[in-house]
């Protein structure tokens, strides 16, 4: 069978289907770069337009008693499932950097007398800005480590562990389990980036004793460019918390207008200021394709589709550095290493397929399996071997 029957096939045969139809995608692209932004949900624009038509225009600052104030704690019990956390431990608001500082800043609080941040050697530049930042504030040093060193590079002196879950260049799937577990062994917390796991594969924080995470709505979970990020605080952390940006709407009463600051009682008072109410609701809407869908059968078919993206590489581009682990510790993307590959992206994009550059020389294909046909997957390597 060839890869364009096979492709077909698997499209035929594909139970995920019919979510594509749910997603405002243009047929004539083919989009692999869900993992840098994800395409929107039909849903969102009818309910911005109520939003705005209704809620904002007519029901003007009542709508703050009927829905949009709550909405942070609400919308973020809507993601907890996705990332294996039961009700009340996540929020949304706020961006990645600004949680990641909020939980960085509360774990090394609660570690007194230790003095030392193990930072993800492959982390995302801002989580170590962040992390440099933080330890500036409260007197701890940041030590990178690659993820595989972790485990022996823990210990005494460790305040926290701040780790990727998957890697955003290679794709690679770290393990939460053992990273988590070490951590805890020397009396340290681990803190948590999941912007490249959630909405691509299960998240099993509270199973696995991850004391704190953040992550981002714009990529799996389709959200909107600039939607708001997530916080997720373990229900044995909430009593405790004392997050360092302490904001209005974190207040156990915002409308009394205290003076004083006492913190609300569990996640909220993980909030800090004023809700973006048009992007959280523009998510709120976003969430409806989990519906009827489990995290269980996406990871499975974006397993799939990368597998078939190997088999299409080694077929028509047999040369090809693959970065991502061919195994399954992999989140759901495919990376190159390519030569000019930023010129080799710029020409792929003129061809319609549309996936992502990061320098020096990676090429990053997006593979977000709600809307990602496996005839996407084909045409990328077939254009990418026209391109060589």
């Amino acid at each position: 069978m060839s890869l364009s029957e096979l492709a077909a096939e698997l499209d035929a045969r594909d139970p995920l289907a019919r979510k594509r139809a749910e997603f405002d995608v243009d047929p004539e692209l083919s989009y692999l770069d869900g993992n840098s932004l994800g395409a929107p949900p039909r849903a969102v624009a009818p309910r911005l337009a109520e939003v705005v038509g209704r809620a904002w225009a007519r029901r003007l600052i009542r709508s703050w008693d009927e829905g949009w104030w709550e909405a942070p704690e609400r919308v973020g019990g809507r993601i907890a499932p996705l990332v294996g956390a039961a009700p009340g431990q996540v929020v949304v608001g706020d961006s990645t950097s600004v949680n990641l500082f909020k939980a960085l800043v509360a774990a090394v609080r609660l570690r007194p007398g230790r003095h030392e941040i193990l930072l993800d050697g492959g982390t995302f530049p801002t989580d170590g800005y962040i992390a440099d930042g933080a330890a500036g504030l409260t007197g701890h040093t940041v030590r990178r480590v690659p993820v595989d060193e972790l485990a022996a590079a823990v210990s005494e002196r460790t305040a926290a562990v701040v780790v990727n879950h998957v890697d955003f260049v290679s794709g690679r799937l770290h393990d939460m389990a053992a990273v988590t577990a070490a951590a805890h062994a020397s009396g340290a917390l681990a803190v948590w980036d999941l912007c490249h796991s959630v909405g691509a594969l299960p998240v099993r924080l509270d199973e696995l004793g991850a004391d704190f995470a953040v992550g981002c709505t714009y990529k799996f979970l389709n959200g909107g460019p600039g939607s708001p990020a997530f916080l997720y605080v373990a229900s044995k952390w909430l009593e405790s918390f004392d997050q360092p940006l302490a904001g209005w709407a974190g207040h156990r009463d915002p409308f009394a207008m205290s003076a004083d600051y006492a913190g609300g009682r569990g996640i909220r008072k993980a909030r800090t200021g004023t809700p973006d109410i048009l992007s959280m609701l523009a998510l709120d809407a976003a969430l409806d394709v989990w519906d009827d869908v489990t995290i269980d059968e996406v990871r499975a078919k974006g397993l799939a589709l990368g597998d078939f993206f190997l088999r299409c590489l080694d077929e028509l581009l047999p040369d090809a550095r693959v970065l991502t682990p061919r195994e399954h510790r992999r989140g759901n993307q495919i990376a190159l290493s390519w030569p000019d590959a930023g010129t080799v992206m710029a020409g792929l994009i003129d061809r319609g397929v549309i996936g992502d550059f990061r320098p020096p020389d990676t090429l990053r294909f997006g593979l977000a399996p709600l809307y990602t046909r496996y005839h996407d997957v084909l045409r990328a390597a077939t254009e990418l071997r026209t391109l060589t």
